[in-house]
C-alpha cells in the first residue's frame, strides 16, 4: 500500500509539474458489489454529489461515499449505485430544468447514456491521486482546454490514430469522466455540465477529462520526452 501511494504521488507530481496543471489529479475507485467496504478513508458525513466529491478531492479531501451519501440520484444511477429514478428515466426531471425542448428529448439523453448496472457499485473512494494508496479505476483532471489537450494527446503518443469523445449537457463528472472511461477503456473528455457548473468550484474556462488508470503509467515516458521537447516549443501561459 505504501509503495502504491508513493507511485501514485510520483505520477501526480510529474503530471502537475510537466503540464503545469491547475489542480490535483483525482483518483476515483468504484467499490463493486461483493467487495469489502474499506475502513479508510473517512466515510462522508451527510450527502454530496459525485461532482462535488471530485472538486473536494481537487482541494485535498479523500472520502469514502456510499449510496446513501449521494445527493444526486442522476449521478448515483449512472455510477451503478442505485436504479434510475422514474422521473429521470422518462425525461421529466431534466425537461423541467428547462434545457431540453421536450420531455422526449430529455428522455433520449438518458436512453443513450452510458451507465453501470444498478446495484453493481456499493460505494466509491474519491481522493487526490497523490494520496491514493489504492488502484483507481479512473483519474479525473479538471483544467483549461490547453492542459486537457496535452492529456488527450498522451493517448495517441505511442499508437497514433485519432480519438473520439462522447458528452451531453448533463452528467459530465459521473458519466462522461468516470463511467465512459471504465466501460470503453479509453479517456473521455467532457466540456462540463449544468450540475457541475451549478454545484461545484469548476471555473467557467475549465473542462474535464477522465483517463483509465492503466493509461497513466505509459504516459510517464511521453512526459519525460515532452518536458524538454515539444512543450518548450508550444505557446503556454
Amino acid at each position: 500500500m505504501a509503495n502504491l501511494k508513493k507511485v501514485n504521488s510520483e505520477y501526480a507530481e510529474k503530471l502537475k509539474s510537466v503540464l503545469t496543471l491547475r489542480h490535483d489529479p483525482v483518483a476515483v475507485k468504484l467499490i463493486r458489489k461483493g467487495e469489502k467496504i474499506p475502513s479508510s478513508p473517512q466515510r462522508l458525513e451527510g450527502q454530496r454529489s459525485h461532482c462535488q466529491l471530485i472538486t473536494d478531492a481537487m482541494d485535498g479531501s479523500c472520502i469514502l461515499a456510499l449510496p446513501e451519501n449521494m445527493s444526486c440520484n442522476v449521478g448515483a444511477s449512472s455510477l451503478g449505485m442505485i436504479g434510475t429514478p422514474e422521473k429521470v428515466a422518462n425525461g421529466e426531471f431534466h425537461f423541467n430544468m428547462g434545457l431540453h425542448a421536450s420531455r422526449e428529448a430529455a428522455k433520449k439523453m438518458i436512453d443513450t447514456r452510458t451507465d453501470l448496472p444498478p446495484g453493481s457499485v456499493i460505494g466509491e473512494i474519491v481522493c487526490p491521486l497523490s494520496q491514493a494508496d489504492f488502484v483507481p479505476d479512473v483519474v479525473v483532471f479538471t483544467d483549461i482546454p490547453e492542459r486537457i489537450y496535452w492529456l488527450s494527446a498522451l493517448e495517441t503518443a505511442g499508437t497514433g490514430g485519432r480519438t473520439s469523445y462522447v458528452t451531453a449537457p448533463f452528467q459530465c463528472m459521473c458519466e462522461d469522466a468516470v463511467v465512459v472511461p471504465i466501460v470503453s477503456g479509453k479517456p473521455n473528455i467532457s466540456i462540463g455540465c449544468f450540475g457541475t457548473r451549478k454545484r461545484t468550484s469548476v471555473r467557467q474556462d475549465e473542462m474535464i477529462i477522465g483517463i483509465p488508470y492503466d493509461r497513466i503509467a505509459p504516459a510517464m515516458e511521453s512526459l519525460d520526452k515532452w518536458k524538454d521537447g515539444i512543450l518548450t516549443k508550444a505557446k503556454r501561459d
